[in-house]
């Protein structure tokens, strides 16, 4: 199951132009599967931890600040090779530099506003996804 599972974020910049409901049918067209999903708001201190292995980076202060700034969609996603093929989906950091049709081109406005964050790892999408969801609240196959 390791490796069918990623997370992801839809950020606080796509909730705030409405993008809910577009970026989850692009993810659902491409055969991955919600197994979790919740509507809320990271704190500050929420933010630090999530994003701490960015802790020494110049643009740390700023990540925290924007994540913390609105609502996310935070959500555990299912398909065979999960993490790489959403990656692939969402594209570059850098909407400017993303593939067409990836959700940061389509979505995202600069490197902070990319629109959404997937895992980088599998072992990552273990960690991001016990940060935001409970046992109880996953519904894996």
């Amino acid at each position: 199951m390791e490796n069918n599972i990623t997370f992801t974020m839809i950020k606080p910049f796509a909730v705030e132009t409405g993008n809910i409901g577009t970026i989850l049918d692009v993810i659902i067209k491409h055969g991955f599967k919600i197994r979790a999903m919740k509507l809320t708001r990271m704190s500050k201190s929420q933010a630090e931890k999530f994003y701490a292995v960015h802790a020494e980076r110049p643009f740390f202060a700023d990540l925290v600040e924007f994540m913390s700034s609105g609502p996310i969609v935070a959500a555990i996603l299912e398909k065979e090779n999960a993490v790489n093929d959403y990656r692939e989906l969402i594209g570059s950091t850098d909407p400017a530099k993303a593939a067409e049709g990836t959700i940061r081109k389509l979505y995202g406005v600069s490197v902070q506003k990319n629109a959404v964050h997937g895992s980088d790892s599998d072992e990552n999408a273990q960690v991001e996804s016990t940060f935001f969801f409970s046992t109880f609240e996953r519904f894996l196959l």
